[in-house]
């Protein structure tokens, strides 16, 4: 068995045990939709964005993996119709998919294509996912105005709805930090939950995310090469080949990364259904996630989701190759700064003043 199948084995089976019944739960004979096997409240695991037991998943593994390997055809009685045949197959590919970063851009195309596929399995419903590569001489890279920055949070709720964040745990990629006037940039005195009228008097606002920086310390951490640079600058994270260990979330010195606790809840209604694989497709639980500078709209051309959302103009966002950008503008006119620049990440997000 290959590394990365092992790797798949012992994060999703953990200890679960072999069954004598069919996928579907049933004794050996005929398969039945009316007996599918009880749900236990403890020891649940995550099998493609299905909540279910290890039993469970142990035996949707397996029935997947008889149908992979030709040990049985998918006319067996523990599948019934072309849609359940189907799913089995989505499984099997999805369970031994390689890592995003390694994949052609055929297998990128294919694995998204189940994804969606997938999706309308379960829900009826249809999404739009990409797996648009980083476009030749963009750099991407953003600004913050310390001086209009009026803490509204517009873009805290704007990146919440654009990105499909957990809405039970209140997730959120952006911190806006309100501070006190003359005590310079204090992190550990800021007010990241102020619950009253803004601006205050006294008062300046500053916004925090992740950077994507040039030297991203969290990339080098990571154990199986879950998250990495893309040549537009942008640091992403392979949700399916992360393993939740948190290294990189330690290894951040800008507190720029979340970790699904539980698996993320967003109403149907709410779900943004124009994804990019390494963006704002709905992530599992046990991951890591963060700011992707809304990839699935920064490689189409667009600003990112707080950007278009800031009422007063303080963010900035632009390619930092195209000599006419505003962000060049800005880095070219305006005494700009960044957070640690002692510590050589190179973050591509810059503070400034009027």
């Amino acid at each position: 068995m290959s590394k990365e199948n092992k790797k798949w084995f012992s994060l999703n089976l953990g200890s679960g045990k072999s069954s004598q019944k069919c996928g579907c739960g049933n004794e050996k004979g005929s398969c039945s939709s009316e007996n599918k096997p009880q749900e236990h409240k403890d020891g649940f695991q995550q099998v493609f964005d299905v909540q279910m037991s290890r039993r469970t998943a142990f035996k949707k593994l397996t029935a997947s993996l008889m149908i992979g390997a030709g040990a049985v055809s998918t006319s067996c009685s523990m599948f019934s119709g072309d849609e359940s045949k189907e799913k089995a197959q989505i499984d099997w590919e999805e369970q031994f998919k390689g890592n995003y970063k390694l994949m052609s851009d055929e297998e990128k195309e294919a694995t998204v294509n189940r994804l969606v596929r997938s999706y309308e399995l379960r829900t009826g419903k249809t999404i739009s996912m990409s797996s648009t590569n980083a476009n030749e001489n963009v750099l991407f890279g953003y600004a913050f105005n310390i001086s209009k920055c009026q803490g509204y949070m517009d873009c805290v709720n704007a990146c919440v709805e654009e990105n499909n964040q957990d809405r039970s745990t209140q997730m959120q990629y952006i911190r806006i930090h309100e501070m006190e006037d003359g005590k310079g940039f204090n992190f550990n005195e800021a007010d990241d939950n102020y619950y009253h009228e803004v601006p205050a008097a006294g008062h300046f606002y500053m916004g925090t995310q992740c950077f994507h920086c040039d030297n991203p310390p969290c990339v080098d951490v990571c154990p199986v090469q879950a998250t990495w640079r893309e040549e537009d600058g942008l640091v992403v994270i392979d949700y399916d080949w992360c393993v939740g260990c948190r290294y990189c979330m330690a290894a951040c010195p800008y507190d720029g990364r979340r970790f699904n606790w539980k698996t993320p809840e967003v109403p149907e209604e709410e779900i943004n259904k124009n994804q990019h694989y390494l963006g704002n497709r709905l992530r599992k639980k046990g991951v890591m996630e963060k700011c992707t500078f809304c990839v699935q709209r920064s490689r189409a051309g667009k600003n990112p989701a707080c950007v278009e959302a800031c009422p007063t103009g303080a963010r900035i966002f632009g390619n930092l190759l195209d000599p006419e950008s505003e962000i060049r503008w800005v880095l070219e006119n305006k005494k700009v700064f960044r957070l640690k620049e002692d510590l050589g990440t190179e973050p591509k997000f810059w503070y400034f003043m009027d």
